[in-house]
C-alpha cells in the first residue's frame, strides 16, 4: 500500500526519504509542496527531479479524506462531510469572523463517551482517525479557502474547489472540537497539531490551536508535557450531580 505523506511530520518524512536514498532537502521540498502549496500530484512538483517524482508516484500518495458533501451558508460558514471508509463520515466546519477564521476539526469516528446530549455519542465509537485524516481536514479547508481573486478555473487538486471563488478569510485558528474526544486519540491528535503549528506547514500560532476535552484528566497532564496549545474543558453543567448525569466520564 502506498505511503500517505500526510501521515508524516517533517522529521518523519525526512527519515522516510533517507530510506529511499534521498537527501533531507528533498523531503523539505516535498513537505512544502504538500502542505504550503496544497499539491497532491507529484508530477506538478516542478523543482523536484523527474526520477524522484516517478519514484514517489510508485510509492506514495497525498490523500486527505474524500469530500462527500460540502455546504456554504449565507454568512460564509462552510461545512464538509468527509468519507473515511465503510460508510463512515466525519464533519469539519469553518467559521469566518471579522478578525479570524476558525476550523473545527474531528478526531474520531463516533465517540465512546456517550454524553446524553450529544448525537455523536449516540452513534457509538468506531475508530480513531489517523494523522492523515486529521491534518487532511485542515489541508482541504486551507487550500479550498486560499483561493486567488478572479480565478477563472477551478483547482482540481483541491476537493470541492470551485471556479471563481474568492476568500480573504483563511484558517487562522483550529479547535479540536469536532466529532470524538481528542484525548482518547492522543498520539495522532498531538502529531497533527504539531503539523498545524509547523512554520513549514501551516504556521498556526500555538495560541490559536485549542484542544477541547470532556475531561479525560490523566491525558490532560500528558498533554502539557507533549505540546503547548490552549485547552478548553467542556463543563456542560453547573454542578457535579448534573454533570454526572450528562457526562458519564465525570
Amino acid at each position: 500500500m502506498p505511503q500517505n505523506l500526510l501521515d508524516f511530520d517533517l522529521e518523519g518524512l525526512t527519515a522516510w526519504f533517507a530510506e529511499l536514498g534521498e537527501k533531507p532537502f528533498r523531503a523539505r521540498q516535498v513537505f512544502h509542496w504538500v502542505h504550503q502549496a496544497g499539491v497532491a500530484d507529484f508530477a506538478q512538483m516542478t523543482d523536484i527531479a523527474k526520477s524522484l517524482r516517478e519514484k514517489l508516484q510508485q510509492l506514495a500518495v497525498v490523500a486527505p479524506p474524500a469530500v462527500s458533501y460540502a455546504h456554504t451558508s449565507t454568512d460564509g460558514t462552510r461545512k464538509w462531510l468527509f468519507d473515511v471508509g465503510v460508510a463512515n463520515g466525519i464533519e469539519t466546519v469553518f467559521i469566518p469572523e471579522d478578525d479570524r477564521g476558525t476550523l473545527c476539526v474531528s478526531s474520531q469516528v463516533g465517540c465512546a463517551l456517550e454524553c446524553t446530549f450529544c448525537s455523536t455519542g449516540r452513534q457509538g465509537f468506531n475508530r480513531n482517525l489517523t494523522v492523515a485524516e486529521i491534518i487532511g481536514q485542515l489541508w482541504v479547508a486551507h487550500h479550498s479557502l486560499k483561493t486567488v481573486p478572479n480565478r477563472t478555473t477551478p483547482n482540481h487538486s483541491v476537493p470541492n474547489h470551485g471556479a471563481g471563488e474568492i476568500s480573504d478569510r483563511p484558517v487562522t485558528n483550529v479547535v479540536m472540537m469536532g466529532m470524538g474526544e481528542p484525548l482518547l486519540n492522543f498520539d495522532n491528535v498531538v502529531a497533527a497539531m504539531h503539523l498545524m503549528m509547523d512554520d513549514l506547514g501551516y504556521g498556526i500560532s500555538k495560541r490559536r490551536v485549542t484542544l477541547s476535552t470532556s475531561g479525560v484528566v490523566p491525558m490532560i497532564d500528558q498533554l502539557a508535557k507533549h505540546i503547548d496549545v490552549s485547552l478548553a474543558l467542556s463543563l456542560h453543567a453547573p454542578n457535579d450531580a448534573l454533570r454526572n448525569e450528562l457526562v458519564p466520564i465525570n
